[in-house]
């Protein structure tokens, strides 16, 4: 069974991550967490094949926070959500080994997340 790693401060945008992942993936197992620090904590002890991670966070940004889980974890697909779309956000996503993909999360940019996390297997 695959696991999904949903990071956002967000309650409602992790409701709307799992949602639409649970329509398309279904026997996926989903864990959550609200910040960077705890991100870091549940993929040591849940050990997730995939990840979504919010950037503005409280402590630490996202984009930190995954490139710090990249350099342990290098096998874990992360995707990069925000609603911040500046070229800058979107390169250092890029550069850190995930893709970027707009807020707000709709059943199009989970298919895109979903197809990135599959060509990694």
């Amino acid at each position: 069974m695959k696991k999904l790693l949903i990071v956002d401060d967000s309650k409602v945008s992790r409701m709307v991550i799992r949602a639409h992942v649970k329509a398309a993936q279904p026997d996926w197992d989903i864990i959550e967490a609200s910040t960077g620090e705890e991100a870091m904590k549940s993929v040591n002890e849940n050990k997730p094949d995939y990840c979504t991670m919010d950037i503005n966070m409280p402590g630490m940004l996202g984009t930190d926070a995954a490139e710090k889980i990249l350099k342990d974890h290098p096998h874990i697909r992360i995707a990069i959500f925000s609603a911040n779309v500046q070229d800058s956000m979107q390169t250092r996503a890029n550069s850190i080994g995930s893709i970027f993909v707009a807020k707000p999360v709709t059943e199009k940019s989970i298919t895109i997340v979903l197809n990135y996390f599959a060509s990694g297997q």
